[in-house]
């Protein structure tokens, strides 16, 4: 089973109106936060609430020529250099690290890759951020399903899912996405992202003969 075409457009004038409204949303649901739940572990391995938002920044603020610069500088470690941009972005205070994302709200830069990169950011950080504080959200369904498109044929080592997904057809209940071959996972987009991007789900979120062991293969 191949691919169901029916996704949102990758073109600047769709995707970036997206990611503006979900760094908007961020800012709304973040407002409110008191001190200690900016402590809150987030769904990134070793990153609280805070450093994700600082992350979020860091993104927002690269650009072709100085994602180039700090790869060499990183030695082309991606861990690496995301950490030195979390130490960068993230302020002693929570409430200034997030007037800087007010600041960067409206950039159109990003590192050299497709723009479905910028949606996988938005989506999958956003999670990361909201799930442990027990919030939620409800996100565009189609701009979830071409987010998940890019992750499914992005390798792991590129910071996507394409071995994740190996091996399972993998169906959006909510939007049109109907990916590979194998048993049938079967879920929200949302789920389906996070999923494939390494993030922790809870394994009533999907269904079909192949999430049993599927969910296995994901973290837990």
């Amino acid at each position: 089973m191949g691919f169901n075409s029916g996704m949102a457009s990758t073109s600047p004038s769709v995707v970036w109106p997206v990611v503006h409204e979900e760094r908007r949303a961020l800012i709304r649901d973040l407002e409110p936060l008191q001190p200690s739940q900016w402590r809150t572990p987030s769904l990134c391995p070793g990153w609280d609430v805070h450093d994700v938002l600082a992350h979020v920044i860091d993104s927002a603020k690269t650009t072709r020529l100085n994602f180039i610069r700090r790869m060499i500088a990183s030695r082309l470690n991606f861990d690496r250099d995301n950490d030195v941009g979390v130490e960068r972005e993230r302020t002693p205070d929570p409430a200034t690290t997030l007037s800087q994302l007010k600041a960067v709200l409206s950039r159109t830069s990003g590192p050299p890759a497709g723009l479905g990169t910028r949606l996988v950011e938005a989506f999958v950080h956003g999670e990361d951020i909201r799930r442990p504080l027990g919030m939620r959200r409800d996100y565009p369904a189609a701009h979830v399903a071409t987010a998940l498109h890019y992750q499914v044929r992005t390798s792991t080592k590129m910071g996507g899912g394409k071995e994740v997904a190996g091996g399972w057809r993998l169906v959006a209940t909510d939007a049109s996405f109907d990916h590979g071959d194998g048993p049938a996972v079967e879920g929200p987009a949302i789920a389906l992202l996070l999923a494939v991007s390494g993030r922790p789900i809870a394994e009533d979120e999907l269904s079909g003969p192949g999430a049993p062991v599927f969910l296995r293969r994901t973290p837990s």
